[in-house]
């Protein structure tokens, strides 16, 4: 369901007047960085989940783009998310922020203003609610995640997208329904836009911050994961790892948490999401609806 009202530059639009120019070097080149944000019903009301260290994120990707003077602190960022959430009476909805380039087309940073918009829409889970209940079917995908001497692969910038675009429709296409990207050296990196996680004899690894995008899903689970008492570790995994793994799940704000019962048609333990990936995501549905004990401190309340 599309909103009414788009935050743009400081003034609430219209959903048909929320535009960028045709020649914005965004368009052209894709250097714009955005964040994906999620906010949720409570019983006091709509909350958004982590919304200072989302924007934390966006702030430093486009500090790490190189765009400078940028005009948005963190504060006002939230402030504007908020602004757009209430405008269009949503309890519960996705955000996203993007920074876009306004100016000549070029190859040139310093010739181009910075530009913010804020959407906010009712979006339900990315892989749906089927998946959550019985697992998703992946396969290792034959493209490579992104070389950090190749674009700014800690940076949400737009460009380093088209690597998941291609990976995710390629998955699609040979009916599955989402993928595990290997880092250059032939290591699990993450998928199209989440992070994956592996059960193992009770401990839970994952891929180390070196490997992968800093996902503000994945730390919430490492913290959880340590309410609960589950040992984790952060560690190279290879793909015949995930193969024998007890269970393997993956994060992230659109995705939220899910278990996957196959990859490259061997499946994962029972086939289902198993024991550790549903306690899992139970507390973190406790902690998003304003019910579990670490909800005071990661929930933002719009009023």
């Amino acid at each position: 369901m599309k909103s009414d009202l788009i935050w743009m530059d400081g003034e609430l639009k219209p959903y048909e007047q929320a535009t960028v120019h045709f020649l914005s070097p965004s368009l052209h080149y894709g250097v714009a960085v955005f964040e994906g944000i999620r906010c949720y019903q409570t019983p006091r009301g709509p909350a958004v989940f982590r919304l200072r260290e989302h924007l934390q994120r966006f702030v430093e990707s486009i500090h790490i783009l190189g765009i400078q003077d940028f005009p948005y602190s963190v504060e006002m960022l939230r402030q504007a998310v908020f602004d757009t959430i209430k405008a269009n009476h949503f309890n519960e909805c996705y955000i996203r922020p993007l920074m876009y380039l306004k100016g000549p087309l070029g190859l040139n940073l310093d010739n181009s203003r910075p530009c913010v918009g804020i959407a906010a829409w009712e979006w339900g889970p990315y892989l749906g609610e089927e998946a959550k209940r019985t697992g998703v079917n992946m396969m290792v995908s034959s493209f490579t995640r992104l070389h950090p001497n190749i674009n700014m692969t800690k940076s949400k910038v737009a460009g380093n997208y088209v690597n998941s675009l291609l990976v995710k429709t390629l998955a699609l296409r040979s009916g599955y329904e989402e993928a595990v990207i290997l880092n250059a050296n032939g290591f699990v990196a993450e998928c199209t836009g989440e992070n994956l996680f592996m059960v193992r004899r009770g401990v839970i690894y994952t891929p180390p911050l070196s490997t992968v995008l800093e996902g503000i899903t994945r730390d919430s689970i490492l913290a959880l994961a340590a309410d609960l008492g589950l040992p984790t570790r952060e560690a190279m995994i290879t793909r015949d790892q995930l193969y024998i793994a007890d269970e393997v799940f993956i994060s992230g704000t659109a995705a939220e948490i899910v278990g996957v019962r196959a990859i490259d048609t061997r499946k994962i333990g029972e086939g289902k999401p198993g024991p550790i990936t549903c306690a899992l995501s139970e507390a973190f549905t406790a902690v998003i609806h304003g019910e579990g004990s670490r909800s005071t401190e990661w929930l933002d309340f719009v009023h």
